[in-house]
């Protein structure tokens, strides 16, 4: 028998690293996984189709518009994935008995706070991307009963576009870079992110509701391209220079820093940033 899970929009990093794990470690667990291509979860007849074919025990919302620039300009694609999408994936779900555990953002707070943000803080998304994906939130707690809502923030991964990838092609070149150094927040690995939900499925955690899924530790866009820099013994870190801020479409809260302690809660060690950073590198090497 074993447990049955879904994996939306499998194409992404977060999807890939969830497969790659799977793939080590599928004792007792059953993966179906469906790209974006594969599965519009806004589409309500289609998604239906697939839970009422199989009998999932949970599904893993990795299907999402994450293209925070290009949200400011593509509000409506933005909102239909993010939020449209996750309403029909929340009825789905509560109909079919299924936990569904979501992947959400530190770009649902504004970013002025002074410390670490609890999952209970308010929200006040200042972009496109984190009212879309507040909604989204709102729809699964309206909707739902059985459900995780995972926040992270400043995913990377060996897979897809992501800025890890980015400083290392630069890195690679030689090339000299600007790096903003205004905004602190938490890298979060997408593997570390991965072994939270396997974490979750595997010893039937049911403490439902929102949890702030990071390592622990904070740093600014520009230190995480110097420690990036570290691994790379031939390449002069003094080229990466801070910048103040760089010219964007969306706005980005100044702090978004996490407070990871409800998360605690799954028995799991939580590491530090720099070593799921170390962790990632080595993998890409």
């Amino acid at each position: 028998m074993g447990t049955n899970v879904l994996v939306t929009g499998s194409n992404g990093q977060l999807g890939l690293t969830i497969k790659e794990l799977y793939e080590l470690n599928d004792e007792g667990l059953n993966f179906t996984f469906v790209s974006k291509e594969e599965l519009d979860i806004s589409n309500n007849q289609e998604t239906t189709k697939i839970f009422t074919q199989n009998q999932f025990d949970y599904c893993i919302n990795c299907a999402a518009y994450t293209n925070v620039e290009q949200a400011e300009v593509d509000v409506d694609e933005a909102f239909k994935v993010n939020a449209e999408g996750v309403q029909v994936l929340a009825h789905v779900c509560q109909l079919a008995n299924v936990v569904l555990i979501h992947i959400s953002t530190d770009y649902v707070f504004d970013g002025e706070a002074q410390q670490p943000y609890l999952e209970s803080d308010v929200t006040k998304p200042i972009n496109q991307y984190g009212k879309s994906k507040l909604k989204g939130e709102h729809y699964i707690q309206e909707i739902m009963e059985r459900y995780f809502i995972l926040r992270t923030s400043w995913l990377y991964s060996q897979y897809g576009k992501n800025f890890l990838k980015t400083i290392i092609s630069r890195i690679d070149k030689k090339e000299s870079l600007k790096v903003v150094n205004s905004q602190t927040g938490t890298p979060t690995s997408a593997a570390f992110l991965a072994h939270i939900i396997f974490q979750i499925i595997k010893t039937s955690f049911n403490y439902y509701g929102v949890y702030h899924a990071t390592p622990n530790g904070k740093t600014t866009w520009y230190a995480f391209a110097k420690e990036i820099a570290k691994h790379f013994k031939d390449y002069d870190s003094h080229k990466i220079q801070p910048v103040d801020d760089y010219p964007s479409r969306a706005t980005r809260p100044k702090y978004s820093v996490l407070n990871n302690t409800k998360l605690k809660t799954l028995n799991l060690a939580i590491p530090n940033w720099e070593s799921e950073l170390s962790k990632t590198i080595l993998s890409l090497k």
